[in-house]
């Protein structure tokens, strides 16, 4: 198995023209200038050089063993589908595609081993059904759509021995349901809401008797939310027990769900103390052990025997039921972030999020390692999260990869990082990223090879790396960062010359996370945002990143009804936009608003910014614009280019100032500026 994977696009860039005038759509001619603007700076042209598919991978979000075939779901791809990897010939033999939503994370089998079921998630709820399923026995024919729960999201599936199955997931805002989907009568039905201060169930498992439903708050947390909790649902009264270990409550979330024999096993993701793992009794679940792990989190449970196999964010470990003994199994390589996880005669086969298949042999040792992509994997353009460029390569963030775009050969080579990178900088050649979930910050230097690396590790609550900007002045690289288990979040620094690092927790408030960060003169100007529907918003921060100390604080006006979504600098001057198209520039020699106006024409929701040779460019999920130095008016670069973002869009500039953003699925590179 190669480490990497080339893109089928190489060496191929088409030249597309735009027009610089606010609402001009984007243009097909071979070249086309703007109309005159009134403006000292003349007429602009906007070139747009097509650099092909932004990252090209076969993602993946969950997978399950049955028979000698493992069913492997999508993750981020259009459209969503679920994979046959069948283990005695190490191909993909059948698909099925199902199309609504951007990834399948459940999937479970019924006791027949014959009708496979996969649950969805989407970005808004489609009105379509969430769960399907597959006939296994005539897999050329699709899977359809069964059932659709009011949770928008399907995280986790279950089948009881009776072929009764039951799901759990979430919906923003609302506290997650138990559902059960009959097979018989086609209907679903809504059980209850357990844990009401819940706002995500991951867990779910079930037995002829009883249905266990585990919940927390791995995302949205802090403001009251609850942590982990797991109850057990009587199917004959229809009533909820709570049974949670006590041990187990400071965790953020339960995180999987096994019934192994007469035995529940449970896992837990962690935050501020290790992830543990539970065994406890089925017929008395106030009987049980608790075990503390090393890991960030624990899930993906199989067992053999007495042995309990579990994956954490370092690897694959053994769990002795009868001694309590944790151990690592044996791996030759990286697994990444693993989403699949079954024992059967003897061998453990993983599912790494890097888009591979392991075998492990227990009894020797031994691995063998298909990649799915050579394998017969559909290789299709992912959705994207952070950019950055310099004068020789283009990087674009996926899940569990980054893509190198040599920006003179043309050819695209998908780098390994575990997680998601939320956002990169490159500083004299070497790329910096802030990688999501808990990872910290990674680097890689192409003139070294090999694959990225851990650079630092931060409190892992503080989770989610959001924006990341370069202090020139301090020789710092700033992360601004949200902690989605405990609320509020933070400002990293991390000097890449002496290795220097710091964390500082709530430099907003408690409640407020750290969206977005720009830097003047060596201080860093923080945008609060607040997830919650309580509380202050938009607040913005001063903040001296050496000595760790606010220098003054700022409140946006009423008008400016939602937090921030990005900040950048021109001269003395902080531009911001909010998370609703809310536009403010902030005189940093006065400290006051001197500019408001409302763009939500070019930006309704989440956006980034940018500045590039003296003027301020942003890029929502429509549109890339740029705003007048002297007026702040608004004006459009390239309309209706409605990049292809997972998380939010991102813009960057290389040296020379040339824009790298997203159009579509493609990556592209934008030079703006006026006609010669």
């Amino acid at each position: 198995m190669s480490p990497q994977q080339h893109s089928p696009w190489t060496g191929r860039r088409q030249l597309l023209i735009a027009g610089g005038a606010l609402g001009l759509g984007a243009a097909t001619a071979p070249l086309l200038t703007a109309p005159a603007q009134a403006t000292s700076e003349g007429p602009s042209c906007t070139r747009v050089t097509d650099l092909g598919p932004g990252i090209e991978q076969f993602a993946l979000m969950s997978a399950l063993q049955v028979g000698d075939t493992v069913y492997i779901g999508s993750r981020n791809l259009e459209p969503t589908r679920v994979i046959a990897f069948h283990l005695p010939t190490r191909t993909v033999v059948s698909q099925t595609v199902l199309g609504t939503g951007h990834s399948i994370q459940a999937l479970a089998v019924d006791p027949t081993g014959r009708y496979l079921y996969a649950g969805i998630l989407t970005k808004g709820d489609e009105g379509k059904p969430n769960l399907f399923r597959w006939d296994l026995a005539t897999p050329e024919k699709s899977a359809v759509g069964v059932g659709r729960t009011e949770d928008r999201d399907i995280r986790d599936l279950a089948v009881a021995p009776d072929g009764t199955v039951y799901a759990v997931g979430g919906i923003p805002g609302k506290a997650p349901a138990l559902w059960m989907y009959d097979p018989a009568t086609g209907k679903v039905t809504k059980l209850g809401i357990p844990d009401p201060k819940a706002t995500l169930a991951r867990a779910v498992a079930a037995t002829d008797t009883k249905v266990f439903f585990g919940a927390g708050s791995v995302l949205a947390g802090g403001d009251g939310a609850s942590k982990a909790s797991l109850y057990a649902y009587d199917r004959a009264t229809g009533t909820f027990a709570d049974v949670t270990p006590p041990e187990m409550e400071k965790d953020p979330s339960l995180r999987d769900l096994a019934v192994v024999g007469h035995r529940l096993v449970v896992s837990t993701s962690g935050s501020t103390e290790p992830a543990k793992l539970a065994v406890m009794d089925l017929a008395d679940p106030s009987s049980y052990t608790v075990t503390t792990t090393t890991g960030k989190v624990v899930k993906n449970l199989t067992a053999h025997g007495d042995t309990v196999y579990f994956a954490t964010d370092t690897g694959l470990h053994s769990y002795a039921t009868t001694t309590g003994v944790i151990a690592p199994v044996a791996f030759d390589g990286d697994l990444g972030e693993v989403w699949g996880l079954d024992h059967a005669d003897g061998t453990l086969t993983v599912v790494s999020g890097y888009g591979f298949v392991g075998e492990i042999d227990l009894a020797t040792g031994r691995s063998v390692v298909t990649d799915l992509g050579q394998a017969g994997a559909p290789v299709v353009p992912q959705t994207t999260m952070g950019i950055a460029a310099d004068h020789r390569y283009a990087y674009v963030g996926g899940n569990n990869g980054i893509a190198r775009h040599d920006l003179r050969t043309g050819q695209v080579v998908n780098l390994r990082a575990p997680g998601e990178a939320k956002d990169a900088e490159v500083l004299n050649g070497v790329l910096y990223t802030g990688q999501y979930s808990s990872q910290g910050m990674w680097t890689y230097d192409p003139a070294k090879g090999g694959q990225p690396h851990q650079l630092a590790d931060f409190p892992s609550e503080q989770n989610r790396p959001l924006d990341v900007c370069h202090d020139p002045v301090n020789e710092l690289l700033l992360v601004g960062v949200q902690s989605d288990t405990e609320g509020g979040g933070s400002l990293w620094t991390y000097a890449p010359r002496t290795g220097r690092k710091a964390a500082y927790v709530n430099p907003v408030d408690g409640t407020q996370l750290v969206r977005a960060v720009a830097t003047r003169d060596g201080v860093a100007y923080l945008g609060g945002d607040n997830p919650t529907a309580r509380g202050p918003r938009g607040t913005l921060v001063a903040f001296d990143p050496v000595a760790g100390r606010e220098l003054w604080r700022l409140d946006l006006p009423a008008s400016l009804t939602t937090g921030t979504a990005a900040l950048a600098v021109r001269g003395r001057h902080l531009y911001g936009l909010t998370r609703k198209g809310g536009f403010f520039v902030v005189d940093l020699t006065i400290r006051r608003v001197v500019h408001t106006a409302d763009h939500r024409a070019v930006c309704p929701g989440f956006a980034a910014m940018v500045t590039s040779r003296g003027v301020v460019y942003g890029v929502s999920d429509t549109t890339l614009f740029r705003f007048d130095p002297k007026t702040f008016a608004v004006s459009t670069v390239v309309a209706e280019i409605n990049g292809a973002w997972y998380s939010g869009p991102h813009v960057n500039a290389d040296h020379r100032g040339r824009l790298y953003t997203m159009r579509g699925h493609h990556l592209v590179r934008v030079e703006d500026g006026p006609v010669i």
